[in-house]
């Protein structure tokens, strides 16, 4: 039996062939659709979220600046010229010979310190806008942050021979600043951009610390029992050195704490599923400053240890206080590395909400029969 064009059973098929025909266009077009979005957007199967931020199409993630980076890097490189400018103005004051020596010696930690600093803020700056350009690699990233501190470094070596008198502890200064802000350059050259300028900030917020507590060391050396005698001298002197070492410990956690968080906000507002800084970075940057006094005391002790040699040998006590002020900043460094961690873990902890127990969990709904 053949089917005629006005019977019923060819107009069926004439009905129903544009409907099949239609269903290919139909997914093709939504798997376009669906092709487009997944490659723009990455999508968790598990629970239909965002996978991560958009891949950069030069390879790897854009990563975005360390907060406040350009602002650090000034810093930091203003307080190193400070200091290089009072050493010189100090310097200069004194008479030239054995004062000049002595003073040079007395100022070298402030200087190195400033410059370790000054390497690793505007190493940060640059290695994290070579990041956001998408080159993130780990060996560029180390290369350009020692190169970055090195150019740092023969700066402040150039300023300095340019600027002070022409001598042996001129050469000394010069070479050890930029040995300093070299090594600070490569501290930069670490992956984790925020623990970095978590340690940088605070760093700097306790150098300027100690120069401003300087003023209030004659009335807490008055408080503490400052005499005559050499006993209460001495004992007067411990407790001074020992509260400023913890107020920059407390002053340093707390830096680096409030620079983790609010690198952490930043980090949420450019991708909502940014992991946050976990316990571990908060312990690393609240120690950081600590860690960075104890490596300038090594560069202080191997890079300049021709003048502080030369300084001891003026006499039995510049050899005492050269020995006192070692053990000194040896004892500073290590009360701010604990108090810094303990202080930035202890207001990290604060911020956690308390854990749920197993029992405080729903329970699961009973199926359905």
């Amino acid at each position: 039996m053949t089917k005629q064009p006005g019977s019923s059973a060819a107009a069926e098929s004439d009905r129903s062939a544009p409907a099949a025909d239609a269903v290919p266009e139909t997914t093709d077009a939504i798997g376009a659709t669906g092709a487009q979005d997944a490659t723009a957007r990455p999508v968790d199967a598990a629970d239909g979220t965002e996978a991560g931020p958009p891949a950069d199409p030069r390879g790897g993630t854009a990563l975005p600046l360390a907060p406040g980076a350009p602002v650090l890097a000034l810093l930091a490189l203003g307080w190193l010229a400070a200091m290089l400018w009072s050493t010189r103005e100090v310097i200069s004051s004194a008479a030239a010979g054995l004062t000049a020596i002595s003073l040079s010696a007395f100022a070298l930690p402030g200087v190195i310190s400033a410059a370790l600093v000054a390497g690793a803020g505007f190493a940060l700056f640059g290695v994290d806008l070579l990041a956001r350009r998408g080159s993130d690699r780990v060996t560029l990233r180390f290369v350009a942050a020692i190169g970055t501190g090195l150019l740092v470094g023969l700066a402040a070596a150039f300023a300095i021979n340019l600027t002070y008198a022409d001598n042996a502890t001129t050469n000394v200064i010069a070479a050890t600043t930029a040995a300093a802000a070299t090594v600070g350059g490569a501290i930069a050259g670490a992956r984790s951009g925020s623990v970095v300028g978590a340690v940088v900030a605070a760093a700097l917020g306790t150098l300027i610390f100690v120069v401003a507590f300087s003023r209030a060391r004659d009335p807490l050396f008055d408080l503490f029992g400052g005499g005559d005698t050499q006993e209460s001298l001495l004992s007067a002197a411990k407790w001074v050195s020992r509260t400023e070492s913890l107020l920059a410990g407390l002053l340093a956690g707390l830096l680096a704490f409030g620079y983790l968080t609010l690198a952490r906000r930043r980090a949420a507002r450019h991708d909502a599923a940014a992991p946050a800084p976990r316990w571990p970075a908060y312990l690393l940057a609240g120690a950081g400053p600590g860690l960075l006094l104890i490596v300038a005391e090594v560069i202080i002790r191997v890079g300049g240890r021709s003048l502080l040699d030369l300084a001891g040998a003026l006499s039995e006590a510049d050899a005492v206080a050269q020995t006192s002020l070692g053990t000194s900043r040896i004892d500073n460094a290590i009360w701010v590395l604990f108090v810094g961690a303990l202080t930035a873990m202890i207001a990290f902890g604060r911020t956690l909400g308390p854990a749920h127990a197993d029992d405080d969990e729903p329970a699961e709904a009973a199926p359905t029969r």
